[in-house]
């Protein structure tokens, strides 16, 4: 069987774990917040409204995609076309081929980013390899404007932060609902997890801070991963309506 990503890659690495999706979620949930289009998100009624229910809806496409074969990864991604298209259809208004590639970066630079903070350095190759996988989602999506290379998608992704991010109502608003649905723990937890990841760009304008009380505590984590005792940490911290559904992310598909 061919699948959509090649099996040994470092890309289901990356997504057969649920510690590193985790962190995906929370850089790309605060970029989000200040990304010039989330009005769209907004327009749907679905972030706000239940933005941990996204996240695993979200995840769930992104799995399907990277644990399927090349058939099935693809019949995901035309769904997601699909459903794009739906929305777009209701508004009468196209989303901007700009705000589609945001997501696709924010996609590549939180994966790395994320297995970085909590595994290793990627090499060259390897970060070569995660912007190749989701280009093609990109491609397949018959997004415009798309980067060739890692190397041009860099310079794309610098450009897009700085000319696409901007502090807004839908920016506190959304912060709200963030803490109104994990709560004002989680959400501190949330926001000190966010110091970690995103880039400084966003970290300035969302004035998060610098230094996360979460740094220290990451060497602890990393040793209760190889006791197996990570669950007991993430029972303690996440939601417990969701807590099935983050046990289910580190299984790792075939």
């Amino acid at each position: 069987m061919e699948y959509f990503v090649k099996q040994g890659s470092v890309v289901r690495e990356i997504w057969g774990k649920g510690d590193t999706i985790l962190f995906i979620f929370a850089g790309a949930s605060a970029e989000f917040a200040l990304n010039k289009a989330v009005d769209w998100l907004y327009f749907t009624g679905r972030l706000p409204a239940d933005p941990l229910g996204r996240l695993f809806s979200t995840v769930g496409y992104a799995r399907q995609i990277v644990f399927s074969s090349l058939d099935g990864a693809h019949k995901a991604i035309d769904t997601m076309a699909k459903i794009h298209a739906g929305v777009e259809s209701k508004r009468g208004m196209a989303i901007p081929d700009w705000a589609y590639r945001d997501v696709l970066f924010m996609l590549i630079d939180y994966s790395i980013r994320s297995f970085e903070l909590l595994e290793r350095k990627l090499s060259d190759a390897e970060k070569e390899s995660v912007f190749e996988v989701f280009w093609r989602v990109g491609t397949r999506m018959g997004l415009q404007g798309l980067p060739e290379t890692y190397q041009d998608w860099l310079h794309m992704r610098q450009r897009h932060l700085e000319e696409n991010l901007v502090a807004s109502y839908f920016t506190t608003d959304l912060y709200k609902q963030y803490r109104k649905h994990l709560g004002p723990i989680r959400y501190k937890l949330l926001l000190e997890g966010q110091k970690l990841i995103v880039p400084t760009i966003v970290r300035e304008q969302l004035a998060l801070g610098k230094w996360s009380v979460l740094k220290p505590v990451l060497s602890v984590y990393k040793l209760s991963r190889r006791l197996r005792a990570d669950w007991l940490i993430k029972s303690l911290i996440l939601p417990p309506a969701y807590k099935s559904e983050i046990k289910e992310l580190d299984v790792h598909p075939a």
